[in-house]
């Protein structure tokens, strides 16, 4: 997977190079994945300040360091909450771009209810800038999702950062 995302996760880095910006990233269903791709590139320094796999609520509260309140109304895998999440991370992270994920993988029952194979990615920038989109593999295949989620972040990530 990593081999096969390179060329995408090259493009994003040389953007963010040449704009002189940096991200943070919040993995959620996709496990690290992101920011493992991220750091496939050489000098990802350069661009990336780090970020957390936000698995449990404990990472996401401390991760975020957001009043549990902010997620009144909320449900995982939406635009909504995904979009928080990518500000939270951003700002926590002193970065100027910010990418979350958060998905239902399958294997076991998310907490939210979401079905298997769903996922939200939302990259919060500069300016107020914001984009998030879902994604439905229609599987409940673990691995196969990780990964496809991970792809589809990046896709999102590079459509933001080319607008």
């Amino acid at each position: 997977m990593l081999a096969a995302i390179q060329p995408r996760v090259l493009r994003i880095a040389g953007l963010l190079r040449k704009r002189g910006e940096k991200i943070a990233v919040a993995d959620g269903a996709t496990g690290g994945l992101i920011a493992a791709s991220i750091l496939t590139v050489p000098g990802a320094l350069d661009f990336f300040v780090g970020g957390g796999v936000v698995y449990s609520f404990r990472a996401r509260d401390v991760l975020f360091d957001l009043p549990r309140d902010a997620y009144d109304g909320m449900r995982g895998t939406s635009e909504g909450y995904a979009l928080l999440q990518a500000r939270a991370i951003r700002d926590n992270f002193g970065a100027e771009w910010g990418l979350a994920e958060s998905g239902s993988v399958g294997g076991s029952n998310h907490p939210s209810g979401a079905p298997a194979g769903r996922s939200c990615s939302a990259v919060a920038g500069p300016d107020g800038f914001e984009l998030a989109r879902v994604t439905e593999t229609g599987r409940g295949d673990r691995i196969a999702n990780m990964e496809a989620f991970a792809t589809e972040a990046l896709i999102t990530l590079e459509e933001a950062l080319n607008r």
